[in-house]
């Protein structure tokens, strides 16, 4: 992963700051999905069980042919399997459909508060952690009092946060807790599911670049320090979507899109308020 950039995880482990999400990939399709990126140079695979592709994803890192050492491979433990004993049985199972020994990281999918069972679900992470089983342990969707709550219970703290974050909806409060907690920010749905290719700001930067439109999103989050995952399954964007490392936006240009955030920019479901 040396050709990667990289982010430096509070227990040292690094992880490759662009990679492939791949949410909403049938598992049928995913082993050839995961197979192009790793061709074109990702090394950073972020799955989860709630997507039920996990099987695909190992396929296609086994198709690559690359050492399993060189990929960085993330999944999630599903609300339904949050609690001590359900977690671990259910990262094992993640384990096994992924054919692989070992996770480089592994987050609580969702803090599902009315659950009230992440802080127990955190401490099995812990567990598999301490057995080998997981490099680096994390969460997602996490707010700032579910982060205290399990830091505080534990003393262990998440390597990274993957929450929403789009250049319309910017997290900078969250993402100011976890620069203070030494937490990195994961960006999921990094595009804004696509309602921001088409914007004015967006496309004269890219214009002004010679790059598309998400090209300069995918940019704009590498430059922010946030490790971004966009998710495609056309080869040639996710070709595209990868080359980026030979360019960086100017001051003018983050100013510009730092001024399209919104208070009601979420797409996604509120980590307080989702019961599913």
């Amino acid at each position: 992963m040396s050709n990667q950039p990289l982010i430096t995880f509070n227990d040292g482990h690094t992880i490759p700051q662009i990679g492939l999400g791949v949410w909403q990939t049938p598992n049928e399709d995913t082993a050839e999905v995961v197979k192009t990126a790793l061709q074109a140079g990702y090394r950073h695979i972020d799955t989860a069980a709630g997507y039920q592709n996990e099987q695909g994803v190992g396929e296609g890192i086994k198709a690559s042919g690359l050492k399993r050492e060189d990929i960085f491979v993330t999944t999630k433990v599903r609300n339904e399997d949050q609690g001590f004993d359900t977690a671990i049985e259910a990262v094992h199972k993640s384990l096994k459909l992924l054919d692989t020994p070992y996770l480089d990281l592994c987050l609580i999918h969702w803090p599902s508060p009315w659950r009230d069972k992440y802080l127990e679900t955190w401490k099995a992470l812990v567990q598999l952690k301490g057995d080998g089983k997981i490099r680096s342990i994390g969460v997602s969707n996490f707010e700032a009092e579910h982060l205290e709550k399990i830091i505080g219970e534990t003393g262990e703290t998440p390597v990274l946060n993957q929450i929403e974050l789009h250049p319309r909806f910017q997290q900078k409060a969250l993402r100011k807790v976890n620069a203070r907690l030494d937490i990195a920010t994961e960006s999921w749905s990094p595009l804004g599911q696509g309602q921001l290719l088409e914007n004015q700001v967006i496309t004269a930067i890219a214009k002004k670049h010679g790059r598309s439109a998400a090209q300069i999103i995918i940019r704009w989050h590498l430059d922010s320090g946030l490790i971004v995952i966009p998710k495609s399954v056309t080869p040639s964007r996710i070709v595209a979507n990868f080359d980026v490392l030979d360019f960086t936006l100017d001051a003018e240009d983050m100013s510009k899109i730092e001024a399209l955030d919104e208070a009601g920019g979420r797409i996604g479901p509120d980590p307080m308020t989702a019961t599913f």
